[in-house]
């Protein structure tokens, strides 16, 4: 009985030897460009997870939602609500001041693919993606357009400045009725 039971042990080792060697590992990646941000479907390659082994884009999206996760916002955002509804008029007021302050990185329909894009490392954020999830609440968006990417080192410029309050809020009522044509 004790010899049949190492002839099984030494079959599955031998068997499992043989699909280790077989199967591709992580550290025999074939990606030439390794400070790209990489989106679907490449981004979720398993070679590109690891120690040390995330996209700079991704390192900076996870930075900012554990940021966000772990120790909330600002106090001056903490609890924000959207203060202009989402009638037409706002939809549209928000699709403008989106096309003029946010399209050129974001692209007009959120996909990440305005016209700076490519040359914007990490790649702008996919809202029409974002938009849709969970942490997409108000206080984390208002916080995310009003102080932008510096801390999370993006060049996301902070629009606290430049937009006021309710204008934010319209270009997030535009997002969330799923960037409409005009």
């Amino acid at each position: 009985m004790g010899h049949i039971a190492q002839m099984v042990s030494c079959t599955v080792l031998g068997i499992i030897f043989a699909l280790m060697s077989a199967w591709p590992s992580a550290a025999q990646s074939t990606s030439h460009e390794k400070d790209v941000d990489f989106w679907q479907p490449l981004w979720m390659q398993r070679e590109l997870w690891g120690p040390g082994k995330i996209p700079p884009g991704m390192r900076a999206r996870l930075l900012r939602h554990t940021t966000y996760m772990q120790y909330g916002v600002q106090k001056e955002y903490q609890g924000a609500r959207s203060t202009v509804g989402s009638t037409s008029e706002v939809t549209a007021a928000g699709g403008e001041l989106y096309a003029q302050h946010c399209a050129s990185c974001h692209g007009k329909n959120g996909l990440g693919d305005g016209d700076v894009s490519a040359s914007l490392v990490p790649s702008p954020a996919l809202l029409a993606f974002m938009v849709q999830k969970p942490i997409s609440v108000d206080e984390y968006l208002l916080w995310s357009i009003s102080e932008g990417g510096k801390d999370f080192d993006t060049n996301m410029p902070a629009f606290r400045n430049v937009l006021s309050r309710d204008d934010i809020w319209k270009i997030v009522a535009y997002m969330r009725a799923g960037f409409p044509n005009k």
